[in-house]
């Protein structure tokens, strides 16, 4: 087990250096020292040449079975993380000229329907909220789609203008990416310049109110956002399980809904491929498709007609 053991801690080391964030580390440190080792170690299986197709499947099966490391059962979409986790370390490990004989098929799953706020709701938050910040968090979140730790993290430099278009930088876990925002700039421009409290050390846009023990504000932190976005909610009387990633979600859906192409929604969103897209919002109904047709067929008239009358 001494060489797969150091695979992985090599595995974990690299994540680590390539600076991705401490919630993807656990994302993979959990089931490779968790369930791959522990079912190693039980089948001796010490090289990546005995982790075979059918020595995967029953790892799958096991944790079907039998579920998780308190015997607790765990849902097929738990076992798929884990599973999808292990064939990222055995892709590196082929990378780094390991001989690997094969990867994990999650089980089949349906697929989970997707909760999302309707823009209504967004707006109720948005009015229920104090405080300017308060108001342009749930507005950004709610009309990029940015995760909320690409949010704590925006500083005044993140605010770009070029020839009249106005953008977000952002800084993701799949890379830089601007993001569009032609109704957000100005506001954020000014809450950043002057909304913000006045002796805050941090160049981030997102600053506590509170003070920190030494006496200045610190930058607002993801757990930060986290209960501001699950107070509004419960202010303006949203029945529903409110949180950052909901609004991303609902973002989204939103978009899909509007006609946006797909391939710019995932640029938007900052996903590396449609896959996502596709997995994650197949929830839209038939009738979402026919409205956005027929939006697309009005927009179409629209321009003929427009020719015609040039």
């Amino acid at each position: 087990m001494a060489k797969l053991n150091q695979l992985v801690d090599d595995f974990l080391a690299s994540v680590r250096g390539r600076g991705l964030s401490p919630k993807t580390l656990r994302e993979y440190r959990f089931p490779l020292n968790e369930v791959l080792l522990p079912y190693c170690r039980v089948h001796s299986i010490s090289e990546l040449e005995q982790l075979s197709r059918s020595a995967l499947d029953r790892l799958s099966a096991q944790l079907l079975e039998d579920g998780g490391k308190s015997g607790r059962p765990l849902s097929r979409h738990t076992i798929a993380s884990y599973l999808r986790s292990i064939n990222v370390f055995l892709s590196w490990a082929e990378a780094e000229g390991e001989s690997v004989a094969g990867r994990a098929k999650a089980p089949k799953s349906s697929k989970r329907l997707i909760d999302v706020l309707s823009r209504d709701e967004v707006q109720a938050m948005e009015d229920a909220a104090v405080t300017e910040r308060d108001k342009l968090i749930v507005r950004l979140l709610a009309d990029t789609g940015i995760r909320v730790g690409e949010l704590v993290r925006l500083t005044l430099n993140d605010l770009i203008e070029r020839d009249r278009t106005h953008y977000l930088r952002v800084g993701g876990k799949t890379g830089e990416r601007m993001v569009p925002i032609p109704r957000l700039y100005r506001r954020l421009l000014r809450y950043a310049q002057r909304g913000r409290p006045r002796d805050v050390p941090s160049d981030r846009i997102f600053i506590s109110l509170r003070r920190r023990p030494g006496g200045d504000h610190g930058a607002l932190t993801p757990s930060g956002v986290e209960q501001v976005i699950q107070d509004l909610g419960v202010r303006a009387g949203i029945s529903k399980r409110v949180y950052p990633h909901l609004l991303r979600h609902s973002y989204a859906t939103w978009a899909l809904n509007r006609g946006m192409n797909p391939v710019m929604l995932a640029h938007i969103l900052g996903h590396t491929s449609l896959a996502m897209i596709q997995n994650v919002y197949s929830h839209l109904t038939p009738t979402d498709a026919y409205e956005a047709m027929v939006r697309t067929l009005a927009e179409d008239d629209s321009a003929t007609l427009s020719r015609l009358r040039a």
